[in-house]
């Protein structure tokens, strides 16, 4: 890319701004113009699930912060991208607009699974993927009293679900799996249902919903095992689908999100880029098999990675060989993954709450359940075991995004500030970065941390 240059970015997500970031750190200073489809300013969405459904937070308190100085972006908000043509290198907008691109970073993400059958013209039957969608199932749950229930064992489920028995509501999960959270391997699911039951969360696994019921008080639900669930609102959590529709005819492969080159590059298209959860792409240090991952540090990493190698150019990109993580919190304790437990063709136990997943005699994933500093180890011990082959470069370091949107994870903690802490002293995650603070002592060293990578 070079000066006077248009990039484009569709996604006003957290790699959409990441991406926008990146691409100032590298001195482009030409137009960025960031397209998204929804009104508001690119935000914190694992909060949707936790502190704003809870009322915990506002809607104004998820807002993601940029890092550096005015990123001079121009924003085209409540704007769907309705058709991509590669060719003419243009992004059509409603209204006949088309706006012109010498280099394009897509970054739409993934929109929620519908579940057939569902009443989604009922106000009461929702969602949860968007700030709107939180606020409709707290106005939902204010209007009556009657119990909540959640379809779909996944990560939303199990953590709305949660969410719901900190306010002290009744609350049901629904899964056609044997546990909550099945595909962590038996030891997570078993404890996940084990903290359920202590907090009095229904479980009401291999069921599915045969019919549903809708009265003016409640939403009824006769699952196949034969139970009525009446509910005040109903959460539809069963996975998502990549946001493509814009994109069919476009000459790219979306098949399942985007197809893209291992540097991230769009397959069957010139200087388009993809990142966050559209992005599929073969992982080296894994194996050549194009695959999404859905994880926030994983958006903001693939974004950093798509604007660095839009800026170098196809020919000079590096490829993105990251070694996926996540973690979230379920009636606080925490649930922590590294590498990819999916491709796991058994699992073995690795030490108390730490699973292994193993493919071919090859440790390729590890959970871990409530045990922060023991992961830090064992994640370590994962990307020895799992190198960067040697034709693919090492990528450059980004620093992983924490529920407070800040470049510090486990492993940044334990480098930079271990020592500051008593060798014995237990506290949670949460507690040390989720408060004003503990930023506000370190915030020295944060900022300098993060000025030093750019």
């Amino acid at each position: 890319m070079a000066d006077g240059d248009r990039i484009v970015i569709v996604g006003a997500g957290v790699a959409g701004l990441r991406a926008a970031e990146r691409l100032r750190e590298l001195g482009f200073d030409g137009e960025i113009v960031v397209v998204g489809d929804e009104a508001r300013r690119p935000y914190h969405r694992p909060m949707v699930s936790k502190q704003l459904v809870m009322g915990a937070a506002r809607p104004n308190d998820t807002t993601l912060r940029t890092y550096g100085e005015d990123l001079d972006l121009h924003w085209r908000l409540g704007t769907r991208a309705t058709h991509l043509d590669t060719v003419e290198r243009v992004v059509h907008l409603p209204g006949g607009e088309a706006l012109w691109y010498d280099g394009l970073v897509l970054a739409t993400g993934v929109v929620p699974r519908h579940l057939p059958g569902s009443p989604r013209h009922d106000p009461r039957v929702r969602v949860l993927r968007t700030v709107d969608d939180a606020l409709s199932v707290r106005r939902c749950l204010q209007a009556s009293a009657k119990p909540a229930v959640v379809i779909g064992a996944g990560l939303i489920g199990n953590e709305f679900a949660a969410s719901m028995r900190h306010l002290g509501r009744d609350v049901t999960l629904v899964g056609h799996a044997e546990a909550p959270l099945h595909r962590f391997g038996t030891r997570i699911s078993d404890s996940v249902a084990h903290q359920h039951k202590e907090h009095r969360t229904k479980l009401a696994m291999k069921s599915e919903v045969r019919h549903w019921i809708s009265t003016k008080e409640a939403i009824g639900l006769h699952l196949t095992n034969n139970k009525l669930l009446v509910a005040s609102c109903v959460v539809l959590a069963i996975g998502s689908v990549p946001a493509v529709d814009y994109l069919r005819g476009s000459g790219l492969d979306v098949e399942d999100g985007v197809l893209c080159e291992p540097t991230l590059f769009a397959e069957h298209a010139n200087d388009v880029v993809v990142a966050g959860d559209l992005a599929r792409w073969p992982n080296l240090r894994f194996d050549d098999v194009p695959r999404r991952v859905e994880h926030w540090i994983n958006a903001v990493e693939s974004a950093r990675t798509a604007a660095e190698n839009l800026m170098a150019g196809r020919s000079a990109a590096t490829p993105f060989t990251p070694l996926p993580r996540a973690w979230s919190t379920l009636y606080d304790v925490r649930l922590q993954m590294a590498g990819l437990p999916a491709l796991g063709e058994d699992t073995v136990s690795l030490d108390k709450g730490i699973t292994g997943f193993i493919r071919g005699g090859q440790l390729v994933g590890i959970t871990a359940w409530d045990r922060p500093r023991a992961m830090l180890d064992w994640t370590a011990e994962l990307e020895r075991r799992l190198p960067v082959p040697d034709h693919a470069p090492q990528p450059a370091e980004v620093w992983p995004e924490t529920d407070d949107d800040r470049y510090y994870d486990d492993r940044f903690f334990n480098e930079r500030f271990a020592e500051r802490f008593e060798p014995d002293e237990e506290f949670a995650t949460d507690e040390r970065f989720d408060t004003g603070e503990f930023y506000a002592q370190f915030a020295d060293e944060l900022d300098a941390a993060a000025e030093s990578r750019r």
